[in-house]
């Protein structure tokens, strides 16, 4: 069944039915609700979900009143392509996109801003570093301060057998409320607080329209869910025809709370699975199976390959050093596109670091292979205690400020970068000015620059905020490529891999508003390209809903693959243990032809320690255990310089 048919106006709309059997129809024909859709990966998932929508809209329900719910929003992209390829009359007002966009979508009208009291500016990761100083001295320090900041935000998901509710100890409670304090005053939410502030909306207002806005409510990915976002799609389909679908095999993100067992405990009317891979290999999905198996908590499946799939092409390497690995990799990869055995854009390199990456990514572009790298949430990395850290995050929070300068966040920011204390004292003194006064932080500022308020303890926070009004008015009517120039200067490296972002996402046209929103956008909710030209290189993480012709897992490792934190007690290590190995297996199951492991023989100890991998004291490393868990099947492991091309 070939799903990629040219777009063409003059095919007409297909029956939802058609060219559909087995399983996949068992999913679209269902009248059973809920439904739970068992689906390891290369099932067909998406194709059957697709299809489940195709047939209500050909059977007249409206589409505006289908939400289908993805968890990211290339999956969104992708189930709206596949639905206008089967030309399906409504496709296009089908509501298809990510939790957090729906949760932004309801915070963000008009009659709900006001009843919630909060603004929907979500805060970025460096910029949670001055809210944690600005609190620390109330909880013990930054380290008690962060502490009490992933208890706040797992507080919906850690008591996984309750309803999920916020912190109840005395503690907890005092800590929510100065966050809640410092969040009000500067006009921002936590990414993490969009679902439960939309659910507690919506729970204390059952007949709010958004609570009874959908007729259909499918659900992808169930598995990465966590309990608040479990309980919201309950809420938001408690009038609807609900359908799950989801593979606790390929749940890889504790670190944001999911919650696995949801989907296992799922209580469904019916359920139907999906087991017959038509992505991966024979012997990759042998692999895939052998490796899964080790995992204890699991429901005993196994991956079917589909009739007529391709035994497969699979190599086990180990180089010398990460710049043997880089050089070798990069010359594999161009080998195979001179000789057309593999499109660019059909490859994908999978890295668990940056630095990994980046060394395969410039290798590849000195061999003049196209390639790009998708690691953007480290594009403001650094310590805005250091201005030579933190030039990325000032360049950022300088293009907020021209886009909105009386952005509170942002102008937060601004006035602590380059301070050992972030200017904490300074700010709060200010902070309460303004909350006593009624006026606003630029205001306060501007007056204490002009020599009109004397405020005691706050003069620090005038020379960040005078150079800053000079930078606002050499960018006043600058915009597009000019204002990306300036902000992000090309000739300074510390500017590349944001530049490289902007240029993807073609934001060089748009104002500094279109320009901030776009990236900051991205950097919270990335996007990743699925019809390229060029080598992808990303984390094993971010490869989750792709697929390309010919994969190479890099940095398999101890350490690195996978990752523990050996300070977590035993039955914790356990299990991060369990969800790395789900993490792998995800990896593999990304190639429809080819599938390359390597590993390095030795590290920089200095490189190492920063990311994290268990080294001896020369630097040597050893094989990831995973690599002995991948069954009878797997090829042995040969030196880097026997990869066959």
């Amino acid at each position: 069944m070939n799903q990629e048919r040219p777009y063409d106006v003059e095919v007409p709309e297909r029956r939802w039915d058609y060219d559909l059997l087995g399983a996949a129809y068992r999913v679209a024909a269902s009248d059973a609700s809920p439904l739970r859709v068992v689906a390891g990966p290369g099932t067909g998932k998406t194709f059957a979900l697709m299809r489940r929508i195709a047939r209500r809209l050909q059977e007249g329900a409206d589409p505006a009143r289908i939400l289908a719910v993805t968890f990211t929003r290339t999956a969104a992209r992708d189930l709206a392509k596949e639905l206008g390829l089967l030309r399906a009359v409504g496709a296009d007002q089908v509501k298809a996109g990510t939790l957090h966009s729906r949760c932004f979508s309801i915070l963000s009208s008009a009659d709900v801003l006001p009843l919630t009291g909060r603004t929907p500016r979500p805060l970025l990761a460096f910029e949670e570093r001055f809210l944690l100083f600005d609190l620390k001295d109330q909880f013990g320090g930054l380290r008690n301060c962060r502490r009490f900041l992933e208890a706040f935000n797992a507080a919906w998901a850690r008591l996984q057998s309750e309803e999920p509710g916020w912190p109840h100890e005395d503690e907890d409670r005092r800590f929510h409320q100065a966050l809640l304090g410092w969040l009000q005053f500067h006009g921002a939410m936590l990414v993490g607080e969009l679902v439960p502030e939309t659910l507690r909306f919506l729970r204390d207002n059952p007949e709010a329209p958004y609570r009874h806005a959908f007729d259909h409510v499918l659900t992808d990915e169930y598995q990465d869910l966590n309990r608040a976002e479990q309980e919201l799609i309950n809420l938001l389909a408690e009038d609807a025809e609900l359908t799950i679908a989801g593979d606790e095999d390929q749940s890889i993100y504790s670190f944001k709370f999911a919650h696995p067992d949801g989907i296992r405990e799922f209580v469904a009317a019916a359920d139907e699975p999906l087991d017959e891979c038509r992505r991966c290999p024979v012997i990759v999905i042998d692999m895939a199976n052998a490796l899964i198996a080790n995992n204890p908590d699991r429901a005993n499946r196994q991956l079917r390959p589909a009739a007529g799939q391709p035994q497969g092409d699979v190599q086990i390497v180990q180089w010398t050093s990460m710049a043997a690995e880089a050089a070798g990799v990069a010359d594999f990869i161009k080998q195979r596109i001179d000789a057309r055995r593999v499109e660019a854009g059909e490859v994908l390199v999978l890295c668990p670091r940056r630095q990994l990456g980046y060394a395969i990514r410039d290798a590849l572009r000195e061999r003049e292979v196209a390639a790009h790298s998708f690691f953007q949430e480290e594009a403001l990395e650094g310590d805005p205690a250091e201005l030579d850290e933190c030039q990325a995050q000032r360049a950022f929070t300088l293009l907020c400020l021209a886009a909105n300068p009386r952005d509170r966040v942002a102008l937060r920011s601004w006035c602590g970068f380059g301070s050992p204390s972030l200017r904490t004292g300074a700010w709060q003194r200010l902070r309460d000015h303004c909350q006593a006064a009624g006026q606003e932080p630029w205001d306060a500022l501007a007056a204490l620059d002009e020599g009109a308020l004397n405020l005691p303890h706050a003069t620090s926070l005038v020379a960040p905020f005078r150079d800053l009004r000079v930078l606002l008015g050499e960018l006043e009517g600058v915009g597009g490529q000019a204002l990306l120039d300036t902000v992000f200067p090309p000739d300074q490296a510390w500017a590349d891999d944001i530049r490289r972002l902007a240029e993807k996402l073609g934001v060089e046209g748009l104002n500094a508003l279109g320009q901030r929103d776009v990236l900051r956008n991205a950097l919270t909710q990335p996007e990743l390209p699925t019809d390229v030209e060029y080598v992808r290189v990303m984390s094993l993480h971010k490869a989750k809903g792709l697929t390309a012709d010919l994969v190479v897992v890099t940095g398999c490792v101890e350490g690195l693959i996978p990752t523990i934190d050996y300070d977590l007690p035993e039955d914790d290590r356990e299990l991060l243990l369990r969800e790395q190995r789900r993490l792998f297996y995800v990896a593999l199951t990304r190639t429809r032809l080819s599938l390359i492991l390597s590993s390095v023989a030795r590290l920089p100890v200095e490189t190492a320690h920063r990311m994290g991998a268990r080294i001896r004291p020369w630097g040597g490393t050893l094989a990831s255990r995973f690599i002995r868990q991948l069954g009878p099947n797997a090829p042995q492991a040969v030196p880097g310089r026997d990869l066959r091309a």
